[in-house]
């Protein structure tokens, strides 16, 4: 006979088709031509650096997982310099246009989403408090890298991308500027 299943394993289950659904869809983004917003990057801007420092200040007593945070945070930041000179930039009347790299896109967002499902089948299977999303994030050292990886790559990857638009609108003001002068 099976063992009842706890309620957070429930709304797990049931929750389980919409949480498949978001990561089909950040995995396609990532693996897609994408047009360049100006709130994007600024989003992720806003949205990651907070997280980071969210979770350093959880982390802040064991200084050792602060550290490993803001060590993959780096590491992240130094992937999203290699991921940008794979990037496909393209500027064209319609607007600016990226397009990640897709086998870097899907390598990253496999290391999340395999990370996050561990703990998941884990707090479910052994009934591990600090398994599943309850428990204490900064706990796992595994899990905290992951996600510093993840977080310094967007957030080097926003800044790359931020930085390329300005030097696009730069140059064609420029060149405006030179067509009205002549």
């Amino acid at each position: 006979m099976m063992p009842a299943l706890s309620h957070s394993a429930i709304a797990l289950l049931v929750l389980a088709p919409l949480i498949l659904w978001r990561m089909v869809t950040r995995v396609r983004r990532l693996t897609t031509r994408q047009q360049l917003t100006p709130a994007r990057p600024r989003i992720t801007l806003y949205i990651f650096p907070t997280l980071l420092l969210l979770l350093g200040r959880e982390a802040w007593p064991d200084l050792d997982m602060l550290a490993l945070l803001l060590g993959s945070a780096v590491a992240g930041g130094l992937f999203a310099v290699f991921g940008l000179k794979l990037t496909r930039f393209e500027a064209s009347a319609a607007g600016l246009y990226y397009t990640h790299n897709r086998i870097l896109g899907i390598v990253l967002s496999l290391l999340f989403i395999g990370r996050i499902l561990y703990r998941v089948v884990q707090g479910l299977m052994f009934d591990l408090p600090n398994a599943g999303f309850s428990g204490d994030f900064v706990s796992s050292p595994l899990t905290l890298a992951v996600f510093g990886l993840l977080a310094g790559y967007y957030i080097g990857y926003a800044i790359g991308l931020m930085r390329w638009r300005f030097r696009v609108k730069r140059h064609a003001a420029r060149r405006r500027a030179a067509g009205e002068a002549a």
